[in-house]
């Protein structure tokens, strides 16, 4: 890593997602739509309504829903896209992105930047790792605020 995830937007970010009825939406492209799809679970386990977009039954996104697009780069066309499609709906758009975000973070209502710079992993592993770290520790905050976290857990864990 090459430096903190600001306090101050994960701070915005986490206020975002406070209602637990607001619809959330995740979006991401190869490793880091593997990415989206763990922390939509984790969301869902402790009882949101969450979708990651682009899958067959995803509903529309509309005013008032949140989508979170995570991307390294922060240019990637599909998540750009989902990111402006988003936006023209009156949806609230999170970038989860390295710093400097690309187009991406220019589309977005609020920036989480991911500081991993250069590392000795391939590709784009180190973002996707710590991505799924800052988000995962999203969730467990939410989860503080969830009468039995734990055992809404286990009730909404698959079982097929």
């Amino acid at each position: 890593m090459s430096g903190s995830i600001d306090a101050a937007e994960f701070a915005r970010l986490l206020e975002e997602l406070e209602d637990p009825a607001r619809r959330c939406f995740l979006s991401g492209q190869g490793r880091s739509g593997l990415v989206a799809g763990m922390v939509a679970m984790r969301l869902m386990h402790i009882g949101r309504t969450c979708h990651v977009a682009g899958e067959a039954t995803a509903p529309a996104v509309r005013r008032g829903d949140v989508l979170i697009v995570i991307s390294g780069s922060g240019t990637t066309p599909a998540s750009v896209r989902h990111a402006e499609s988003a936006r023209a709906e009156g949806a609230t758009v999170i970038a989860v992105t390295r710093p400097g975000g690309g187009a991406l973070a220019g589309i977005a209502d609020l920036t989480l930047r991911i500081p991993a710079g250069a590392s000795a992993q391939l590709g784009g592993n180190l973002f996707e790792q710590a991505a799924l770290i800052a988000l995962d520790g999203l969730v467990n905050a939410l989860a503080a605020g969830v009468p039995d976290a734990r055992g809404r857990l286990r009730r909404r864990h698959a079982n097929l």
